[in-house]
C-alpha cells in the first residue's frame, strides 16, 4: 500500500513538473509574441530626417547636384563624413558617381544614402554593403535607452558596418540623435550596435 502511494506522489509530482515547464513555455512564448509584435511596430513607423543646411552643406548639395544632376533630398556633415540622401529612384545613378566624388574629397569620407520613411528601411540603406543577419530592439536597463542591434555573421562583416575605430557607426548614431525625427511615440532615443551573431 505505502510502495503503491509513493508511486502515485511521484506521477503526480512528475506531471505538476511537466505541467510547470508547459506554463513556463507558454510564457515565453507570449512574451516573445510580444516583443516581436513591439519590435515591428517600432521597426515600421515612419521616420524623416530634418531638413537644416549649414552653409557647408548648402555648397556640397549644390557641388552633388552639378556632378550627378540629381538633387540630394539632404546633406549633413558629421566630423569627416558627407551623407547625402537621395531618393530611391536616382540611387544607383549617383552611386556610379561616387567615385568621382570620393577623389574630389580626399580628406571627407563621401556616403550615398537612399532616403526611406520607415525605420527599418533606413537601417538598412545605412547599411547597403555587408549581410544583416538579424535586427532586433532591446532596452538597456542601465540607460533606459531603446538600441537597436543589427547581427552580422562575421567579424568582417561587422568592421565594414562599423567602419575604421568604430567612426561610422558613430556619425550614424549622431543623425540619429540629431537629425532624425520619429513621428509615432513622440521620437524616442536609439542607439544602434553592430553585434556578431553566432548561428
Amino acid at each position: 500500500m505505502v510502495l503503491r502511494e509513493i508511486k502515485y506522489f511521484v506521477i503526480v509530482e512528475y506531471n505538476l513538473g511537466g505541467l510547470y515547464n508547459v506554463i513556463q513555455k507558454l510564457i515565453d512564448m507570449l512574451s516573445t509574441i510580444q516583443n516581436s509584435f513591439l519590435d515591428n511596430i517600432l521597426f515600421y513607423q515612419k521616420v524623416r530626417i530634418k531638413r537644416k543646411f549649414s552653409n557647408e552643406e548648402l555648397l556640397l548639395f549644390h557641388f552633388f547636384h552639378k556632378i550627378t544632376e540629381i538633387y540630394p533630398r539632404n546633406v549633413i556633415i558629421i566630423k569627416n563624413f558627407v551623407f547625402f540622401f537621395i531618393n530611391n529612384e536616382n540611387y544607383f545613378e549617383a552611386k556610379s558617381k561616387l567615385p568621382y566624388m570620393r577623389k574630389r574629397f580626399v580628406q571627407k569620407k563621401v556616403v550615398i544614402i537612399r532616403e526611406e520613411d520607415t525605420l527599418i528601411k533606413l537601417l538598412f540603406a545605412f547599411f547597403p554593403d555587408p549581410y544583416i543577419h538579424d535586427l532586433r530592439i532591446e532596452i538597456n536597463v542601465e540607460t533606459g535607452k531603446r538600441e537597436i542591434i543589427i547581427g552580422f555573421l562575421s567579424f568582417i562583416e561587422r568592421g565594414i558596418a562599423i567602419g575604421c575605430k568604430g567612426n561610422y557607426i558613430k556619425a550614424v548614431n549622431r543623425i540619429f540623435e540629431n537629425h532624425m525625427k520619429c513621428e509615432e511615440n513622440n521620437g524616442f532615443p536609439i542607439i544602434i550596435k553592430c553585434e556578431v551573431f553566432n548561428l
